[in-house]
């Protein structure tokens, strides 16, 4: 057998249901991708897409024929989004990371944003949710304004984090409470069980950015200042 329809195929059967194998992976992928995220490390970006690449065929149920054969466009729909943006990411973490002259290499230096682009990131959440809840309830998603907020939050958190934004924490904590709930009812409940690691992962991760940000901004110490000439 093709190892691409194997995959597509292998389904782990507990309790009575059938969980795709491709879901589970994915969502590992994506789990991993958060924690080089954290780090601030690139490979966090291409192990990002592989995961999205599996989930996307995970959320058009109806079309390879998932346990659910439930069609959510704005879950499906944000896979792509995240391979799109994530290219941006990868390349701007990577450049960063090459221009780097210290030995960690880090994809990026986070920071908070600014006045305005916290005003750009909240009018952004709330008209893009807005359009895309019209736009998923006329092509029959599941659910149009939960995935619409989710699919909305998930452009903005991804963006932020190839931004250093540490804000793009805060941002996948309120797509996390509304997505967590949906994915149950749904009856995708790999992802709903990622999601609820993920947002007590992302407390985590936003803690981690926020006392590197402190690190980073404390002066240094008299006697550890570099000689004036």
């Amino acid at each position: 057998m093709n190892p691409f329809v194997a995959l597509l195929d292998a389904k782990l059967h507990i309790a009575g249901s059938e969980i795709l194998w491709r879901e589970i992976i994915g969502n590992g992928f994506g789990l991993a991708a958060a924690v080089g995220g954290m780090r601030r490390r690139v490979w966090a970006w291409p192990i990002g897409v592989a995961g999205n690449a599996l989930l996307f065929t995970v959320f058009v149920g109806g079309v390879f024929h998932t346990p659910q054969q439930l069609n959510l466009a704005g879950q499906a729909g944000r896979q792509l989004m995240f391979i799109a943006v994530s290219v941006y990411g990868w390349w701007s973490w990577y450049r960063h990371a090459r221009a780097e002259t210290g030995l960690e290499h880090r994809g990026v230096v986070p920071r908070w944003a600014s006045g305005r682009e916290r005003l750009l990131l909240v009018a952004a959440m709330l008209l893009g949710t807005a359009a895309f809840a019209q736009l998923f309830a006329l092509i029959g998603s599941y659910g149009p304004w939960a995935e619409a907020w989710i699919f909305t939050g998930s452009v903005l958190a991804t963006y932020g984090m190839a931004r250093g934004l540490a804000e793009f924490w805060l941002i996948w904590i309120a797509v996390d409470l509304v997505g967590v709930p949906l994915l149950l009812k749904a009856g995708y409940y790999p992802s709903a069980t990622l999601y609820l690691i993920y947002a007590g992962f992302v407390v985590w991760g936003f803690a981690v950015w926020v006392r590197t940000m402190r690190t980073t901004a404390a002066p240094v110490p008299t006697e550890l200042a570099p000689a004036r000439n």
